[in-house]
């Protein structure tokens, strides 16, 4: 739970959008290892219900939270959609304690390790300098429970609740190196993932004037970075990452191949990632273009 995650100003760098009537996302600025640029997103779902589903929290500011009330206020869950973007479920968690906290396997086992080393450290600075920055805000609780935990055997929406099941089709990518959880919000056709593909350049995410600085960092490095991850043109770069990386991390490229001919049979025409710009209208000509390989393998 490192603050160097967290943005230092999030509310002056965060793009606030509504993607539908009842889908919006809360944009951030990232680095990964603080070099390229891929951004972070938040994606706020109100379902039929009206119960909020808060997929990849991050940061929540007093705009985030006005937000949350205009869409009725009522947060119902909380998705991990792997074991790397979960840092802000504690403060997300603190604040609508009624959510059910969902995630892949490992996460939970994870974050208590987190904990633990948290504590440790704390113990041995024999101070608490981080009360209340950063990293005590990301902090896991003691009691943290997970009501729900993907994987191979168990991914039925069914089993998380009936209203969950009734707007949202579900997929654990296993295979993935980082345990992807894929939503599809039915009602709207809008297909949410993590890391299972990215669009780079990261443009939204920095596009305040307050990310402006951000921008200008390693533009070598990054113009390169956008090309190889664009989902524009051939994308033979952005391909070939997914087959002989992404796709072959667990050494299970079957069983990643049979997660996107599931996730290929679902209906959408909007991908939210949390990395790069959501992609609007083409998104299954872009799904398909991506993962062509994939669907063929």
């Amino acid at each position: 739970m490192s603050s160097k995650l967290v943005p230092a100003n999030p509310a002056d760098v965060m793009v606030i959008r509504d993607i539908t009537p009842n889908i919006a996302t809360l944009s951030v600025p990232f680095a990964r290892f603080g070099i390229f640029r891929v951004g972070g997103r938040a994606t706020l779902v109100r379902l039929t219900s009206g119960t909020l589903a808060v997929f990849s929290p991050v940061a929540l500011t007093a705009d985030v939270k006005a937000k949350v009330a205009a869409m009725g206020g009522n947060v119902g869950y909380l998705v991990a959609p792997d074991i790397e973007h979960h840092i802000f479920l504690s403060e997300w968690s603190r604040a609508y304690p009624g959510a059910k906290l969902i995630g892949p396997a490992g996460l939970p086992q994870k974050r208590k390790q987190a904990l633990l080393d948290q504590k440790s450290k704390a113990g041995s600075d024999n101070n608490k300098k981080n009360e209340g920055g950063d990293d005590e805000r990301t902090r896991p609780a003691d009691d943290e429970t997970f009501a729900f935990v993907f994987s191979a055997d168990h991914q039925d929406p069914g089993a998380i609740s009936a209203e969950f099941a009734a707007d949202f089709a579900a997929e654990y990518v296993g295979a993935h190196p980082n345990r992807e959880i894929v939503l599809l919000y039915r009602p709207d056709r809008v297909l949410i993932e993590a890391d299972l593909l990215f669009n780079m350049p990261a443009t939204e995410q920095y596009s305040r004037p307050a990310a402006a600085v951000e921008r200008k960092r390693h533009p070598w490095i990054n113009r390169a970075w956008d090309a190889l991850l664009t989902t524009e043109g051939p994308a033979k770069g952005h391909k070939r990452a997914q087959w002989y990386l992404f796709s072959n991390g667990t050494r299970d490229r079957a069983a990643f191949n049979a997660s996107i001919r599931r996730i290929d049979a679902w209906d959408f025409d909007t991908i939210i990632p949390c990395h790069g710009d959501v992609i609007e209208g083409n998104a299954k000509e872009v799904f398909r273009k991506i993962f062509e390989w994939h669907l063929q393998g």
